[in-house]
């Protein structure tokens, strides 16, 4: 059976990532498939309404999409496979698609929804998109713990959280819950899970977002720590922010600090100027940057030498949770070391992402 389940019932175009076994984790062929349905149903007048979910390992739902493949990644890098560049290139161009998709298109976040899964559940378009977590959401863009930078749109989305909440899930790749994905600005209700199924046959009947039902709307363990968050994640540098959360000894500046120290100092440092600069650009500029960005991770440092490389490998790969920084601490990361990510190796009229608008 294909990795994408694409089918018409009624006046909905209903779409279901079917590999479970890892976790619906973004290969090229998927990203093809979706893109393929998303055109012919935005042509096509039977449908008025889109939605996406992933099959679970025990059920129809379950799990979204943990992100892209990363095994590939490292086999393509080893084996020097062209197709590297095709994936980044379409999976922005499904993003871009997505996001300007003309139709109402509500995405199931259940379970884990994270890198690219965040990628394809349409960036909060306002009124046009219906994000729906459930109390079983794990949400992240944890890409500094693989020396990548949070890519699929996340500058243009993530630097559009309240406050700096962004700046924060983007470094430290924290994983929120249902609540907090709301109160981030990431997703638009809290559903139980048990409801999904009977949410989704009644998409294809015809129900509008307002006739869903929705959970009572819990706490956001993440908003009790806004004030903390913006007050150390608005400094100028990722040097600034640790020094800062250092030299102060709640429980949450040490955690934090913590988990920093234990990410890419390179990509910790890409990322920030990444979001900053994304903040005043439109999603099909910031994809063309992160275009950019993602081809100088893998050639700046060809091959294995890479961050990007070496971050997959110590997480996905080996397995050994031991990956060898370079540079080995924040300190050592020097404006000139992150200038060349955001040098673009594409004049603009030859750039492969230049048709979005």
């Amino acid at each position: 059976m294909s990795d994408v389940i694409a089918e018409v019932r009624g006046r909905a175009g209903l779409l279901t990532l079917n590999r479970p076994k890892a976790l619906n984790a973004l290969t090229l062929g998927m990203i093809r498939e979706l893109a393929q349905a998303l055109r012919t149903w935005r042509d096509d007048d039977r449908v008025e309404f889109v939605a996406i979910r992933g099959q679970g390992r025990e059920g129809r739902f379950g799990a979204f999409s943990a992100g892209g493949d990363l095994r590939f990644f490292h086999q393509a890098v080893l084996a020097g496979n062209p197709e590297l560049e095709d994936f980044f290139t379409e999976e922005y161009a499904l993003n871009h698609l997505v996001h300007t998709f003309p139709k109402p298109y509500a995405v199931f976040m259940d379970g884990i929804v994270m890198g690219g899964g965040m990628g394809i559940s349409g960036h909060g378009r306002t009124g046009a998109t219906m994000r729906i977590a459930t109390e079983r959401t794990k949400m992240a863009m944890p890409e500094t713990n693989i020396g990548l930078f949070p890519d699929v749109g996340g500058g243009w989305f993530l630097a559009r959280c309240p406050g700096h909440l962004g700046e924060y899930l983007a470094l430290t790749g924290h994983v929120i819950g249902g609540s907090d994905a709301v109160a981030a600005g990431l997703a638009d209700a809290v559903v139980p899970s048990t409801g999904l199924p009977a949410l989704w046959d009644a998409i294809a009947e015809g129900a509008s977002a307002p006739d869903w039902p929705r959970a009572p709307q819990e706490e956001s363990p993440l908003r009790s720590h806004q004030a903390a968050i913006d007050r150390f994640f608005a400094l100028p540098t990722v040097s600034d922010i640790v020094a800062a959360l250092e030299s102060e000894g709640s429980e949450f500046a040490r955690e934090t600090a913590a988990l920093l120290r234990k990410r890419s100092p390179l990509m910790l440092h890409v990322t920030l100027e990444h979001l900053r600069r994304a903040r005043s650009m439109t999603l099909a500029d910031d994809l063309r940057m992160e275009r950019d960005i993602v081809r100088r991770c893998f050639h700046l440092r060809p091959g294995a030498a890479s961050e990007t490389f070496e971050g997959i490998r110590a997480l996905v790969v080996d397995k050994d949770h031991s990956p060898r920084w370079n540079p080995v601490r924040i300190e050592e990361v020097t404006p000139a070391m992150v200038e060349p990510f955001f040098d673009s190796p594409w004049p603009a009229h030859a750039h492969p992402l230049r048709d979005l608008i």
